[in-house]
């Protein structure tokens, strides 16, 4: 039983003494039996919520940043009519702040024997799976004296993706795929490409790419021309350790490198490769394999939504072997991980002679664009300080970046804006030079 303003206010204009404002039928009835009766005779009219029957519809995915709308459907098998509060509760992630109040409860009437249906919409903040809490009914009287109150549990599951804001570069680096697969531009011959046809020599060609045979048989000079490799093996590994949850700007690592691991899935799927995705700290978290071209953004876009950076360090011989179990044949490996030096240095480093001997090895790190801006600072003794700081800090990503280079691995070191065009460019890169 719930006393409601309505009715304390009523108290209150009776003159009714303070300490008997509580909600008990004793205290009201004792002090003002009309007011008594009043709310006895609304309590019984009220509609009760233990019978009423709910059921959920809508959304079960959206995208990060994108609005799902969960609709939740409410019969009255009951003879009174149901005048109602509804609050349907959901972590407080599933609204940007401010908004849970407008966006959770909602007043409803339903007739005895009919039906409504209440639309929720979330608009989550954080990636993985929202899971609706309870749902709460507090029914009135005709006079909204007393009402009655209680709760369901409705069982609701919204997964939130990964926004893939990147795939706006997709159409200009498939424009250039175009162009090395030959269908809008002359293709050149590569080490490790595939003969793609025959054409006549013009001068400025290659002559290493006449062909004697053909040019006999025709009497004119022809050449070859070559594609790059179709069918090739690309593992995308994602390192889920601590390194990766650092933040930049109002995301963790990890979020910005989700974001180029699709654009580089996206576009190798296209050029006819196969992809795969590891995600791995001591343990592995994800792992898809085996896909076909057309399930494999949807495939990787659902093992992204529940990912988060574990706060541990991340196990650099466990991940080793689990990508050569994963990749037993040549294939390019795509590390997503920290460019910091200790982790580098004294994990990463000595393992990578076992990578870099049977793959091609690119590590694509997340940089942190106010670094740049710090070095840049002066003016007070605390800028100075901090761009000292900076300096020293891209002077250690260098070196780093230097000492993986020697090792035959290809650093891309951008920030979070910037990181998926790059590795996509450096794919395109490799493949155009016939190094995959």
């Amino acid at each position: 039983m719930v006393l409601t303003g309505r009715a304390a206010l009523l108290a209150a204009l009776g003159s009714l003494p303070v300490g008997l404002l509580e909600p008990s039928w004793t205290g009201l009835l004792a002090v003002n039996g009309t007011l008594g009766l009043a709310c006895a005779v609304d309590y019984a009219l009220a509609a009760p919520v233990r019978t009423l029957r709910l059921a959920r519809s809508g959304d079960t995915t959206v995208r990060l940043g994108e609005t799902a709308d969960v609709h939740l459907t409410l019969t009255n098998p009951g003879t009174r009519r149901l005048r109602a509060r509804v609050r349907d509760a959901w972590p407080p992630s599933s609204w940007t702040p401010g908004t849970e109040t407008a966006a959770s409860r909602h007043e409803v009437t339903v007739p005895a024997g009919e039906r409504r249906r209440l639309t929720t919409r979330l608009r989550p903040t954080r990636r993985g799976d929202r899971r609706a809490a309870r749902v709460t009914i507090r029914s009135y009287g005709p006079l909204g004296l007393l009402a009655r109150q209680g709760s369901h549990t409705v069982p609701w599951t919204v997964r939130v993706l990964p926004p893939f804001t990147s795939r706006k570069h997709l159409p200009s680096r498939l424009a250039r795929l175009r162009e090395l697969d030959g269908r809008t531009s002359v293709l050149t011959r590569g080490e490790g490409t595939e003969f793609d046809s025959l054409r006549d020599y013009v001068p400025g060609d290659d002559t290493r790419s006449i062909d004697w045979r053909a040019t006999a048989r025709q009497r004119k000079v022809a050449v070859r021309t070559w594609r790059p490799e179709r069918d090739r093996h690309i593992l995308i590994c994602l390192d889920t350790g601590r390194t990766l949850a650092g933040r930049v700007g109002d995301a963790p690592r990890l979020d910005s490198a989700l974001d180029a691991a699709l654009l580089l899935a996206a576009l190798a799927t296209r050029a006819g490769d196969r992809v795969d995705l590891l995600a791995h700290d001591r343990r592995t978290r994800a792992l898809v394999q085996g896909r076909a071209a057309a399930d494999v953004l949807p495939s990787f876009v659902n093992a992204m939504a529940a990912l988060e950076p574990e706060l541990i360090e991340t196990d650099s011989r466990s991940l080793v072997s689990t990508i050569l179990r994963s990749a037993p044949r040549r294939s390019l490996v795509v590390l997503l991980t920290s460019l910091d030096a200790a982790p580098v240095e004294e994990g990463l480093l000595p393992l990578l002679p076992r990578l870099t001997q049977r793959h091609t090895v690119i590590l694509a790190s997340v940089a942190d664009p106010r670094i740049a801006s710090m070095a840049a600072s002066r003016g007070t003794a605390d800028a100075v300080y901090e761009a000292a700081a900076a300096t020293q800090t891209q002077s250690q990503r260098r070196r780093t970046a230097d000492q993986l280079t020697r090792h035959g691995v290809h650093v891309v070191d951008a920030t979070p804006e910037t990181l998926p065009p790059a590795l996509a460019d450096t794919y395109l890169t490799l493949k155009a030079t016939g190094r995959l």
